[in-house]
């Protein structure tokens, strides 16, 4: 009878383990385990193992899933509790369904643990097609929804991940998309440390993610899969990550291919291992071509004396290590996920709470004249707009197939009364110009008491490379304002002299000055996810009082926005942005009003690394029960230096029934009152700081609460 293999032995150290199995194989076994779509070695009982897999906002692609907001809703819920239970409900289904693949003996791509999510990029310029996956344009906000993300998705069991989270594309990456394969993002100093690298740095060092997922660009000359100063100096040694890296897909091919740094495949797959690279994703999946990429490279770098069997063994250790952590070298019952039934998939509980997402993701812009909320008992409500019905504006991009969902239009359909009447017309199409509906149109909103015009853009206009097959660049957007010609239908229904509703979809910043300045009220809902209907359905009609902020700015129009290709933050997002913006970041309006008062902050000086307390009151003042985001912001100047106008440095959302007051604080800390100077070094420097606390920022004049602005010193 055979000894068992250490590696099998579950009452042994991981380190122990994992270098026993790896000792175990030949050059070509370990090469084989280097790709996203890793073989089987029958004779070590190592099964095969794809590691792609996708949980954006939902187990995405892989059939039957909650489909949550897409990744940009959920930010502006700005809910950290919120959000630690939807990547706990995500994880609760990509576990039941790897499990329930494994029974049937399937090993397909996006049937593992290790999940190509969340990205955080930062979200600096609204016509990247790809900003709807990130948590907006803002390091700290983005750190916080990632770090809670990654926490919820990798579970806290002392000896067992739950799955993997691989915060991505590392770094530098939001656009163009038809360039990103060759582009090379010239980024300063301060701009990488200050704006780029700080949600990866807490996804790596607080979130603990076990992978990062590099990005197609170069940075300043250099691949970022095979960028030294990338993976080896900052993820590695200074971030002290000891998880693995993974290419994008087809990101190696680019590094000969399109960015020419290199010459051949070998040189390429030397380079990335090299630096840090351990998983190789393949262009063959990604494309769906037929044709089998040659996956020789790391062989051929092998006998061309470039690369070294001990540095593919680093790589191995690194991904069997994951691959442990997950349970899968370990008998079933010893695993708690493995427990996890399939039905968890799309279940009446994940569904509530992506209704609740939902809900809380949707920002209300503008309520002139309180026409918000609507009576359930019109007698006739015109619906009209080519989102109102549409399948694709709730579920974004990168999305699983709930078993059932509600468009606007049902949602309104199911929410008033019986006796109220509600008719629909597309009235143009989403992008092209077109005027053959508008006839329909004015007709119906000619006879209805209400008309709720429902606007924007959907995954076919924004997207990744080659997906959004309606936009002009496939991916990109050329402009920001409204496509086609919703806005002369806008134009056309308003000259009726009907009271409307505005509902605009989208996943990035949308430019819609006239609908401003006509519309009375006005609801952004994002792509909401499978119970998107019903959650904007119980907004307009006052089951929910909305509290979702923006977590972008809203710009007039294109001129405002520097060249896409440019990598300075001079000029780009709330923090460098010194126009006035049509709506600015964090803010958002509610059903009820609510007041600050009594702000302390003490000490008023302080030394290098001492802490100060802020504290304020905060009561609702209106006439109903509602939530507010009490956004805090810090800011400095320099001499030296250009510093951010303004920084947020906090956040919590919070409930007030009528009447209710609470007191709200904030501990501020020097990770929070740093800058960054031209080295890209965090410094403290004497002098005040400013600090603003409301319910968003402070300065634009719209803001429903003007908050309260107060300093410490800095000594």
């Amino acid at each position: 009878m055979s000894e068992r293999p250490l590696y099998l032995d579950a009452s042994k150290p991981l380190e122990t383990r994992v270098e026993d199995l790896v000792s175990q194989m030949t050059l070509e076994e370990k090469i084989s385990q280097l790709l996203n779509d890793a073989g089987s070695i029958d004779r070590l009982k190592v099964p095969k193992y794809n590691w792609w897999n996708e949980a954006l906002h939902g187990v995405g692609l892989a059939g039957l899933a909650t489909v949550f907001p897409q990744a940009i809703g959920l930010a502006a819920s700005f809910d950290l509790d919120m959000m630690h239970r939807v990547a706990n409900a995500i994880s609760d289904e990509g576990r039941a369904k790897h499990h329930e693949a494994v029974r049937s003996n399937e090993r397909k791509i996006y049937q593992g643990l290790t999940f190509w999510s969340p990205n955080v990029n930062i979200f600096r310029d609204p016509r990247w097609g790809r900003g709807q996956e990130t948590y907006g344009e803002d390091p700290y906000l983005t750190s916080k929804m990632g770090v809670t993300f990654v926490k919820g998705l990798q579970g806290d069991h002392p000896k067992y991940l739950k799955l993997v989270a691989t915060p991505k594309h590392y770094v530098a990456y939001s656009g163009l998309e038809n360039e990103r394969h060759k582009f090379d993002a010239q980024v300063s100093k301060k701009d990488l440390w200050e704006s780029y690298l700080p949600a990866f740095e807490a996804c790596i060092c607080e979130g603990k993610a076990e992978a990062i997922m590099g990005a197609y660009n170069r940075v300043n000359g250099e691949p970022c899969c095979a960028s030294e100063f990338l993976l080896n100096d900052i993820l590695r040694k200074k971030w002290e990550f000891k998880g693995h890296v993974v290419s994008d897909c087809g990101a190696i091919k680019d590094i000969f291919q399109d960015h020419k740094v290199v010459e051949t495949g070998a040189e390429a797959a030397a380079m990335a291992i090299n630096a840090g690279c351990d998983l190789f994703c393949s262009v063959s999946i990604f494309t769906k071509r037929k044709k089998k990429i040659r996956w020789d490279w790391i062989n051929d770098a092998v006998n061309d004396g470039l690369l070294s069997e001990s540095a593919i063994n680093k790589a191995l250790y690194r991904l069997f290590k994951a691959r442990f952590l997950l349970g899968m070298f370990d008998p079933p019952e010893m695993v708690p996920y493995t427990k996890i039934p399939y039905e968890v998939n799309d279940c009446e509980e994940y569904r509530k709470l992506a209704l609740e997402a939902a809900k809380k993701t949707i920002v209300l812009l503008k309520n002139e004249g309180n026409l918000l909320p609507l009576k359930k008992n019109l007698k006739r409500i015109a619906v009209i707009g080519p989102t109102a019905d549409n399948k694709d504006i709730l579920l974004g991009n990168y999305n699983g197939e709930p078993s059932r969902y509600t468009t606007i239009l049902e949602g309104i359909r199911k929410t008033v009364s019986k006796q109220t009447e509600v008719v629909f017309s597309e009235g143009c199409p989403l992008k092209e110009t077109s005027n053959a509906g508008f006839n329909k149109a004015i007709k119906i909103a000619r006879d209805a008491e209400i008309v709720i015009l429902v606007l924007g853009i959907s995954p076919h206009l924004e997207g990744e490379e080659g997906e959004a097959f309606e936009s002009e660049l496939r991916g990109d957007r050329l402009d920001i304002n409204l496509p086609g010609s919703q806005e002369d239908l806008l134009n056309a229904i308003y000259e009726l002299e009907r009271p409307i509703v505005l509902i605009l979809t989208g996943g990035s910043a949308l430019s819609f000055i006239s609908a401003k300045e006509k519309v009375p009220s006005i609801v952004y809902a994002w792509y909401p996810g499978e119970e998107g209907g019903n959650a904007v359905a119980e907004v307009i009609f006052g089951d929910y009082n909305p509290a979702g902020r923006l977590p972008v700015t809203f710009y007039k129009s294109n001129d405002e926005l520097p060249d896409i290709r440019n990598y300075s933050m001079v000029g780009r997002t709330y923090r460098y942005f010194e126009g006035e913006p049509l709506y600015p970041f964090g803010y958002g309006l509610s059903y009820t009003n609510f007041k600050y008062s009594s702000l302390k902050i003490s000490p008023y000086e302080i030394k290098k690394g001492d802490s100060v307390k802020i504290s304020v009151d905060l009561e609702n003042i209106g006439k109903r029960g509602g939530e507010e985001v009490v956004q805090l912001y810090l800011s400095q100047t320099s001499q030296l230096f250009r510093l951010p106008i303004r920084e947020l440095r906090g956040f919590q959302r919070m409930f007030l029934g009528v009447d209710e007051k609470k007191t709200i604080t904030f501990e501020i800390n020097q990770e929070d009152y740093f800058i960054v100077n031209l080295e890209g070094e965090r410094i403290v420097q004497p002098g005040r700081v400013t600090i603003s606390v409301g319910g968003s920022q402070p300065g634009f004049a719209e803001n429903p609460s003007k908050g309260l602005i107060g300093s410490f010193i800095i000594s």
